[in-house]
């Protein structure tokens, strides 16, 4: 007879909490922080362009622009690629809101692409059917960590003559065919947000090989302010004197998140390594089990995962998706659900963006939710979320 529940007066598999996903900080961390806070430049200083020379180093793209936070990142992608109204952009609703708003930012449309129901990323067939003459980018989401199929995305954008805006806000330390997220696109972007696999607090990053992107992107972060004499329409009168060229945002990251940065990412290897671990246990532990279907992985990504996202079986099950949610609450295992299609939120829709635009994309939202990954879980918390969820799929099986 299956073990009762805690949501119904029985036992927690846990007696604290487990939430799905938080930071990892170290006296090593404070430490770069605290030296860069009492030194001479807390923001606009030396710490920023080591950061960006590190994302270099480590993704292997020419050039790196650090901004304040993934959405600012996004947003300067599109205004340096010179996206503007009556333009489209296709991506995809499984996904943050920030990878579609970023379109409407510049005046654009976004276009949503239907997802591939196995690995959950954007499907390139659904792509190519959302091309149109007013096609400007796409924007695929590495959701979870996985790369996309960017064999297939990448001649879609060269036969349309399209930019490819990578949103890599899961994926650092990911690679694609033996390449490192980073590279792969015309322009890549990053979140290091405190939930993913690095973190400077908040912070983005946009990496590019492109000189001229490069330098639209450096303006965009910084009001469109040029204070290079090299670059500047008149010859500058004294080193004082700079230029608005665009106009741009103040999209700048500080020196202590960059120190802070570029101290996570000296553990960048060991928590992907760490990640890696703890998804195997989880691939282990569920992959015979009916009830759950596991997200499949191409061959050529090697996944740094971000969020381990489990679906439900609900014709197995006898519970609904919010019912196995809060249960897992109960057990003290909080999970997290990504995402609710975008284009469903009151805002979208009053846009005229309707239900069933992207079935696939909303028949898995309805079935799914991300259960604990962080590099910080100890062995017997990984054990913990494995026992409540097979408690509760013993539970509610048919």
């Amino acid at each position: 007879m299956p073990e009762q529940l805690a949501i119904n007066g029985g036992t927690p598999v846990r007696a604290t909490k487990l939430y799905y996903g938080r930071q990892w900080i170290t006296d090593e961390d404070v430490k770069a922080v605290a030296e860069t806070m009492t030194g001479d430049l807390i923001t606009c200083g030396p710490k920023v362009t080591a950061a960006e020379q590190k994302l270099c180093a480590y993704t292997g793209a020419k050039h790196a622009v650090v901004v304040s936070n993934g959405t600012a990142a996004l947003h300067a992608a599109c205004a340096a690629a010179g996206i503007k109204a009556g333009d489209e952009v296709i991506t995809t609703p499984l996904t943050f809101m920030a990878s579609a708003n970023c379109a409407l930012y510049v005046g654009a449309k976004p276009v949503f692409a239907d997802i591939n129901e196995k690995t959950y990323n954007i499907d390139p067939a659904s792509i190519e059917a959302c091309i149109t003459k007013r096609t400007k980018a796409v924007i695929p989401v590495d959701y979870t960590g996985q790369a996309c199929d960017y064999d297939a995305i990448r001649a879609l954008c060269d036969k349309h003559h399209l930019i490819l805006i990578e949103d890599a806000a899961h994926a650092i330390g990911t690679s694609y065919k033996d390449k490192k997220v980073g590279t792969v696109a015309d322009m890549t972007c990053f979140s290091f947000h405190p939930v993913k696999t690095v973190t400077a607090g908040e912070g983005g990053a946009i990496t590019t090989d492109d000189d001229e992107l490069y330098h639209k992107l450096a303006l965009f972060r910084g009001h469109g302010i040029e204070r290079d004499p090299a670059n500047m329409e008149e010859t500058p009168e004294g080193i004082w004197v700079y230029e608005q060229q665009m106009l741009g945002y103040n999209y700048r990251m500080t020196d202590f998140q960059a120190a802070l940065l570029m101290s996570q990412m000296e553990r960048l290897d060991a928590f992907g390594a760490r990640r890696k671990e703890i998804v195997k246990r989880y691939n282990e532990a569920f992959k015979d089990m009916e009830e759950l279907v596991l997200q499949e992985e191409i061959a050529e990504s090697d996944t740094t995962r971000h969020l381990y996202v489990i679906q439900l079986n609900l014709e197995k099950l006898t519970c609904t998706r919010a019912e196995f949610f809060n249960a897992m609450s109960a057990e003290n295992v909080q999970c997290q659900v990504h995402y609710i299609p975008v284009y469903l939120s009151p805002y979208y829709q009053s846009l005229g963006y309707q239900r069933g635009l992207c079935p696939k994309a909303e028949r898995l939202y309805e079935r799914i939710m991300s259960i604990p990954l962080y590099p910080m879980m100890t062995d017997d918390d990984v054990t913990d979320v494995i026992t409540a969820v097979k408690k509760l799929v013993a539970a509610y099986r048919k």
